[in-house]
């Protein structure tokens, strides 16, 4: 028998991708010389928060199914 992915699986997947993407994009080369604006460490926040959100939600939803 095979197992289906969940969505808990789905979102810890998205999660760990947009880490990845939020850490290579603050990486040494990429960053000024100056650091990040305020915009920027904005926004690379919203979309943690937004991961995070999205995985909470499938682990809920993972465990109304069972």
């Amino acid at each position: 028998m095979t197992r289906r992915p969940t969505a808990a699986a789905a979102a810890l997947a998205a999660l760990a991708l947009a880490s990845a993407a939020l850490l290579t994009a603050c990486g040494p080369t990429a960053a000024p010389a100056d650091g990040p604006d305020g915009s920027q460490v904005q926004q690379m926040q919203q979309k943690v928060d937004a991961a995070d959100s999205a995985a909470a939600q499938a682990d809920e939803n993972a465990g109304q199914d069972n």
